[in-house]
């Protein structure tokens, strides 16, 4: 009697072995490892038979392939595709729930409607009435939108071959099932098999397909991680559910770049492109202390952002440290430094720092304006609200110069900026006056 062969899979990132773990040497999950069925062990050996072998050609007989790309309609959508939507793209939308992907999804459809491209919205969470109400909310109901109520992936493959569309939204993969597949909807042979199958629509029929991904709570994709890798573009929704702003960053994009974020602002009407980005973090007001300003680069474009302290005296043994949108490890970094090359006694005051706008700062060229704010409200002294800091500090107390800098200069003509604190002056002529500021000491100085 032929001996049965056991396969386990872990449900989190789709690892394979053929004894049971109780801790997955891929993803570090413990206890996620089931036995596969024969059957199941059969399909997998089915999809590995089934794809195709080409042959190995020169890299010199190659021929270029032409991208075709369309508006979504969006401009800040555009933005973060790289340019618009590829026909034939394979895109996945991640985010936490309420964060507006459907609703994001359901616009760009209805835009596209009415552009005259024929569009199937795939819901296997929302009956069709209430996609049509929200659609209502939207505007953007169209005859060439079509609805479809369906989680089996054969039958919206026929839909979608048989009737010619052109662009199609999966709301949501885990949601949609093979009859092919043996497992439960939302597992890991599950998502692998139907992520395959849309990928050869969209590649062979021209088809856009944009796929809406759960997040676990970890806030990446669930599913196996090979879901990502078999995709063109992976895109991630940030921002507070409760907030107006939405940030779109792209983690991976075969037709563009990676750099580039789309903003968004959430009103009645659903998910808008922020015309005027910056207004979003920072707007003129009265001098206070504890408050600075500094130039973000997000992608191509720049950003004013303002940065605000507070220092007061700690009634703990232990002071407090709290940053809202800025790296508490280098926070407690430049606090270290303050105390160092200043000698500030801050290891007696609790520091709490904020960015405006829920915006994230994962650049180094805001560490001077975050020190300008904590001394600003250490001293309880307000900062000229016309001048902005940019520049990275070292652990030696040195400023380093920031990247783009004609960049960031020009964002701060648009709002009417005179003054910017830099490492190095510019070699290209601007009509803010700089202030070169080699050492974090020479600091206090200009204040």
């Amino acid at each position: 009697m032929a001996k049965k062969q056991s396969l386990f899979e872990c449900q989190h990132c789709g690892y394979q072995s053929s004894k049971w773990l109780g801790k997955c040497n891929n993803c570090d999950s413990w206890d996620s490892f089931i036995e596969l069925k024969a059957s199941q062990i059969q399909d997998l050996k089915i999809m590995q038979q089934n794809t195709s072998h080409n042959i190995p050609m020169p890299i010199t007989q190659i021929s270029y392939e032409s991208i075709d790309k369309f508006s979504s309609t969006q401009e800040e959508f555009d933005i973060v595709l790289g340019g618009g939507i590829v026909k034939g793209g394979l895109y996945l939308i991640g985010g936490s729930p309420g964060v507006g992907k459907s609703t994001l999804l359901l616009k760009v459809s209805g835009g596209l409607a009415q552009e005259g491209k024929r569009v199937l919205y795939v819901s296997g969470e929302e009956s069709a009435g209430q996609i049509k109400m929200r659609a209502d909310r939207l505007k953007c109901v169209h005859e060439n939108l079509f609805l479809l109520n369906e989680i089996e992936l054969q039958i919206i493959k026929t839909h979608l071959i048989g009737r010619k569309f052109e662009v199609c939204i999966i709301d949501s993969i885990q949601t949609i099932f093979s009859s092919q597949i043996l497992s439960a909807a939302g597992s890991v042979s599950q998502v692998r098999e139907i992520t395959f199958e849309l990928m050869r629509l969209a590649k062979e029929y021209e088809i856009a397909i944009f796929i809406i991904g759960h997040i676990t709570k970890e806030g990446s994709i669930a599913g196996p991680r090979v879901l990502e890798h078999m995709v063109d573009c992976v895109l991630y929704f940030e921002g507070d559910p409760s907030r107006e702003l939405r940030l779109l960053r792209g983690f991976k994009n075969r037709f563009g770049t990676t750099s580039d974020v789309g903003i968004f602002e959430m009103h009645a009407d659903g998910l808008v492109s922020a015309k005027n980005a910056s207004k979003l973090f920072f707007s003129s007001k009265s001098r206070a202390a504890g408050s600075a300003i500094t130039i973000l680069l997000e992608g191509s474009r720049a950003l004013v952002l303002e940065i605000q302290a507070l220092v007061s005296e700690s009634s703990f043994a232990v002071p407090k440290r709290s940053a809202t949108g800025f790296d508490t490890n280098r926070l407690n970094m430049l606090l270290a430094l303050l105390e160092k090359k200043l000698e500030i006694p801050l290891n007696r005051y609790d520091v709490f720092i904020n960015v405006t706008g829920g915006i994230k700062i994962t650049e180094t060229s805001a560490d001077l304006a975050v020190i300008a704010s904590i001394l600003s409200s250490f001293k309880n002294r307000p900062l000229n609200n016309d001048v902005a800091f940019i520049g990275e500090v070292s652990l030696i107390g040195d400023i380093r110069e920031a990247s783009n800098i004609d960049m960031r200069l020009k964002e701060m003509e648009n709002y009417g900026f005179k003054n910017a604190i830099l490492a190095k002056k510019p070699k290209t002529t601007t009509t803010i006056r700089i202030f070169e500021v080699l050492e974090v000491t020479k600091l206090l100085d200009w204040m």
